[in-house]
């Protein structure tokens, strides 16, 4: 009875729930009370208890060994997945940005090199140096492939020759252009200094060989007439520097423009063909109209690098009227120049010649005085515009004067 009073009034919890400690404090207060069975049950317990803790502790830290081995292989495999992605979008990257670099440089170097050329200015050459080489031909049979071969002969040659003439151009007026063009590639500092000599020299010089080897004697008069007349223009050397002359810049420019535009072509078109050089009434015609032109352009140019000519002291027609009253009179010029085509247009002895020439030159004329009321003097940028018109106005009555007859 006692027995069983004594084992119902154990606390079940002991052997599971308590610590190691507290079975100690429990078995000496059951020890003070003197019953030898209680004791053997508390050392039973006692050593139970033990046991399950070593079991749970092992058990715990078999198992944080297992969570942390396996987090970390989890880490190191995210780790490693992390570092390939990152080396291999890092190659990509590196790559990239240097195929963009390449890419952009090449870009950089043909925009460079457009914006030297001066393409529109060759462009002009080439239509009045065919319109001038078909009026060598008497019909269109003789538009054979040595006409071709003659034509592009004359082109090559010419190119060059018009690399030359832009690039001493923008040697000689570095200073200007810095105010008036600072997007000329030796302006912004795209080219140096030393490096367009060498290039205006290389150009110069492919340029003769090329005229020498052709061994055609109207296409190297016409590549030294523009050498001279275009270098007397731009070079600042004693007698030279002509730009500084309103009237030897006009002259020069328009000597030069008539040899390799309109006479050049022609001839050298003669000697390709072996035909006697005779003056057709339609050179006589490009003479006349076209030197106008030329000379127009002449003007043109100057009125929207008034500023930078101003702090040059290059006293051009624009810088000592003004640019309004230049502008005017290159108006004034074009309308006559259109006037002396429709008259020389009216004494055709064939019909459908004269009715073309006045018709098309009389609309050319009002198309001319509608462009230029649109024009802001003001503006730098719509002057530079109607200059533009102007080199257009160029290639058309380089065309319009096949029809002269």
């Amino acid at each position: 009875m006692a027995f069983r009073l004594l084992g119902s009034s154990f606390p079940s919890h002991i052997t599971t729930g308590r610590s190691c400690w507290e079975s100690k404090k429990y078995t000496h207060n059951y020890y003070s009370s003197g019953s030898l069975v209680t004791k053997a049950l508390l050392n039973k317990n006692e050593k139970l208890s033990k046991e399950y803790n070593l079991k749970t502790s092992l058990k715990h830290k078999s198992r944080d060994i297992f969570e942390r081995g396996s987090t970390i292989t989890t880490c190191e495999k995210h780790d490693e997945k992390k570092y390939l992605m990152n080396v291999t979008q890092s190659s990509h990257d590196e790559a990239e940005p240097h195929s963009k670099t390449i890419f952009n440089s090449i870009i950089h170097a043909l925009d460079a090199f457009r914006k030297f050329s001066r393409f529109y200015s060759f462009m002009a050459l080439i239509v009045g140096s065919f319109s001038s080489s078909l009026l060598a031909i008497d019909n269109l049979s003789e538009l054979s492939p040595t006409f071709f071969n003659g034509f592009l002969q004359y082109i090559v040659a010419h190119f060059f020759m018009h690399m030359y003439i832009v690039g001493v151009n923008q040697l000689a007026d570095l200073e200007i252009d810095k105010i008036n063009k600072p997007y000329l590639p030796l302006a912004s500092g795209d080219f140096s200094f030393r490096n367009g000599v060498i290039i205006v020299t290389s150009f110069l010089l492919t340029s003769f060989g090329v005229g020498w080897m052709i061994g055609s004697k109207p296409l190297i008069w016409a590549l030294f007439g523009s050498f001279f007349f275009m270098s007397a223009y731009s070079v600042d050397l004693p007698l030279l520097r002509w730009k500084k002359s309103t009237i030897l810049s006009v002259m020069a420019n328009i000597f030069s423009m008539l040899i390799s535009f309109n006479f050049g072509p022609f001839f050298h078109m003669k000697t390709v063909l072996n035909k006697a050089a005779i003056f057709p009434r339609s050179l006589v015609f490009a003479t006349a109209v076209m030197g106008i032109f030329y000379g127009i352009i002449t003007l043109a140019k100057d009125i929207p690098d008034i500023e930078g000519d101003k702090k040059a002291g290059l006293q051009t027609l624009p810088v000592r009227l003004g640019p309004k009253k230049v502008f005017w009179f290159c108006v004034c010029l074009l309308e006559m120049a259109y006037g002396v085509a429709i008259m020389i247009g009216a004494s055709s002895p064939f019909l459908w010649s004269k009715i073309f020439v006045v018709l098309s030159h009389a609309i050319m004329g009002l198309f001319v005085w509608y462009r230029a009321s649109l024009v802001d003097l003001s503006s730098t940028d719509s002057l530079q515009a109607f200059y533009m018109v102007i080199f257009k106005l160029v290639y058309a009555e380089n065309i319009l004067m096949l029809f002269v007859r």
